[in-house]
């Protein structure tokens, strides 16, 4: 579904706003947000209250390693922990019985240990019935996903059933023979882990299963999905195993350099990712073709994609693997606009990809965005720190951006307020004409009135929490992606309001 667009032939101003809100912090009883209930509730609020945007995290099958789903197994794959046991249960998967009983989890936070010790026995149930099942329909249904998948499904599920056979490993700790497979050991492999095989390939059936039907719910309503794509992948995964020409990592799959970015707003020193950096010179041999699938598979399961860290693209930052912080990295030139040209000759001209341009952008990255007509990002947290910044509203010079109150890697605006200095509060106040009691509902308005094209709020404005309530300190590996809010807090009263102060600004 794409939103109306302003033309020459259709000059109304089209302006739009929504919520950013990942599934992992919907209310539900079985520790985490999925694709169930609470996602449905959610997407009738925005319906409710006027939206037409609802923005999520990347979806990926997230890595143990700090629960973040910008580091996943795959960027094809998507999470299973989102698969939503009721919906098991209604496609005749699990019985009632099973989900009778299920632990006292934290209905504010997501405890990732818990919730996979609980979610995939349930799972493994479902696939054993799904196995053993004689429902021909289901069954189609599942071969078509594997046919139409398989250039990514195969070497994602051989990879995570070697995982668990390697005790969790990473493909870098594995024997030789697996970590660099010839034809021969594949065949022995799939052959050998055949179940395991299969049953990662049903759990993925699920997730997109459930998803899409999701997807359509919302489309119905009007409401468009912004997706995220993070430039680089996680170096223990399906992609770099698979894939490692396209990489720069040696035959151990250990990286020489590593992605990050230098000191700016969100670290003094830095943030060293640790991602492995792409060799663009193979990827350009290839004609970006591992990019434009990468691509093309994020818009079938999403309305608009967000590309995160895009000045990237221009010119990435080079870290030294062993050094301890980032600040030691260089500049890199990235593909520039030749990989942009390659995605538009397969996709079409008009790519609905908003650009994170924050951080250091040069004239260079503002260029690059602005070849495509990619809308950039305006983050009003950022307005209030000095003296004229580029994010105050009326200096805003274009419409196509998007205004945010804040990102995910932004404190909530009520707890950046508190945190914030005297001199910012006092300049929020004043350009606000407020007292700040209610600041992130301020920062709201103000964001609705921008002349932007877009205005997303996280929801955690919309609900007036504090900082307990961030969804991630960049620079920090504990305690991250797991706020979740409980079940009527998004209210018809809250909705109302919205709608009102919505509508009064033209979107």
């Amino acid at each position: 579904m794409r939103l109306k667009m302003t033309t020459a032939e259709d000059p109304v101003n089209y302006r739009y706003s929504g919520v950013l809100a990942h599934p992992t912090s919907f209310p539900s009883p079985y520790g985490i947000g999925d694709f169930g209930k609470g996602a449905y509730d959610f997407i009738d609020f925005l319906a409710e209250s006027g939206q037409h945007l609802w923005q999520i995290l990347p979806m990926v099958p997230i890595t143990s390693f700090g629960n973040s789903p910008y580091q996943g197994y795959s960027v094809f794959a998507g999470e299973p922990l989102l698969i939503s046991p009721e919906l098991l249960l209604k496609a005749g998967l699990l019985e009632q019985a099973d989900l009778s009983q299920f632990p006292d989890f934290n209905p504010d936070r997501v405890d990732y240990d818990r919730v996979r010790e609980y979610k995939y026995p349930l799972y493994q149930k479902a696939y054993e019935r799904f196995a053993h099942s004689e429902n021909k329909e289901l069954q189609k249904d599942y071969d078509t996903f594997c046919q139409d998948n398989e250039d990514w499904l195969a070497d994602y599920c051989l990879y995570m059933a070697l995982k668990d056979e390697q005790d969790g490993l990473s493909w870098t700790k594995w024997p030789e023979s697996l970590r660099n497979l010839d034809r021969q050991n594949r065949i022995f492999w799939e052959k050998e882990l055949k179940d395991q095989i299969h049953y990662q390939a049903f759990l993925q059936f699920m997730f997109y299963t459930q998803w899409h039907t999701l997807k359509r719910y919302a489309n119905d309503k009007g409401i468009a999905i912004v997706g995220d794509i993070p430039i680089f992948v996680s170096s223990d995964g399906a992609d770099v195993w698979a894939n490692r020409r396209l990489f720069q990592v040696d035959t151990k799959g250990y990286p020489s350099s590593v992605a990050g970015v230098p000191p700016d707003y969100f670290s003094a020193t830095g943030q060293k990712w640790g991602n492995p950096l792409y060799d663009w010179k193979e990827h350009k041999k290839e004609g970006y073709r591992w990019w434009i699938r990468r691509v093309k598979h994020q818009l079938d399961q999403v309305d608009y994609v967000r590309i995160d860290h895009f000045r990237g693209f221009e010119s990435y930052w080079e870290i030294p693997a062993d050094a301890e912080t980032a600040m030691t990295g260089e500049w890199k030139k990235g593909p520039g606009a030749e990989l942009f040209l390659a995605i538009q000759k397969e996709l079409g001209d008009d790519l609905p990809i908003f650009a994170e341009d924050l951080g250091l952008i040069t004239p260079e990255v503002t260029a690059l965005r602005d070849q495509f007509g990619f809308p950039g990002m305006r983050i009003l947290q950022f307005a209030f720190e000095g003296g004229e910044s580029s994010f105050l509203p009326h200096q805003f010079d274009t419409r196509n951006c998007i205004c945010y109150t804040g990102t995910h890697d932004n404190d909530t605006t009520v707890g950046w307020y508190q945190h914030t200095s005297d001199y910012a509060r006092d300049k929020v106040r004043r350009y606000m004409n407020t007292d700040a009691s209610s600041v992130s509902w301020d920062f709201i308005r103000i964001c609705l009135g921008t002349i932007a094209r877009y205005a997303i709020f996280p929801v955690q404005d919309l609900l007036k929490v504090g900082s307990d309530c961030r969804m991630n300190t960049p620079g920090t590996a504990e305690h991250n992606w797991e706020w979740r809010f409980r079940e009527g807090s998004l209210n018809s009263g809250m909705a109302g309001g919205l709608r009102q102060m919505t509508e009064l600004f033209g979107r």
